[in-house]
């Protein structure tokens, strides 16, 4: 059977890398839940400076702060490998090393993610 689409229905909405737009709004939608989550961590910061371990601990073992610190580490963490990538596909020229970058660059992006996430659940935790 024939395709009856047009050339350029075929590539509508498909970028060089046949991933379109979703690229640049899961960058955008992660850029917009930092901004609250981040607004989170800094009255965090603000209510908690100059206590004790002890209390520090209290709160962020708390349902709520844990949650929040959790939703902050990941769309944080999604937010920074989609950046690296970003940079990585615009300036590292050699096809090799541009293959072995973004592979580093999602390697280093779950190592953080999950390392935090550990920490979080510790803490918790009670731990």
């Amino acid at each position: 059977m024939a395709d009856m689409r047009t050339p350029l229905n075929k590539v509508r909405g498909l970028g060089s890398a046949r991933e379109g737009v979703d690229h640049f709004w899961r960058q955008r939608v992660t850029a917009l839940a930092n901004i609250p989550l981040t607004l989170f961590l800094a009255v965090t910061i603000a209510l908690l400076a100059g206590k004790d371990h002890a209390a520090v601990a209290a709160y962020l073992g708390s349902p709520l702060a844990a949650i929040a610190f959790a939703a902050l580490i990941l769309s944080a963490t999604i937010h920074m490998r989609l950046g690296m990538q970003t940079i990585i596909e615009d300036y590292v020229h050699g096809e090799a090393a541009k293959i072995i970058s973004l592979i580093a660059n999602t390697f280093f992006a779950i190592f953080v993610g999950l390392a935090s996430l550990l920490a979080i659940v510790k803490l918790s935790l009670g731990g």
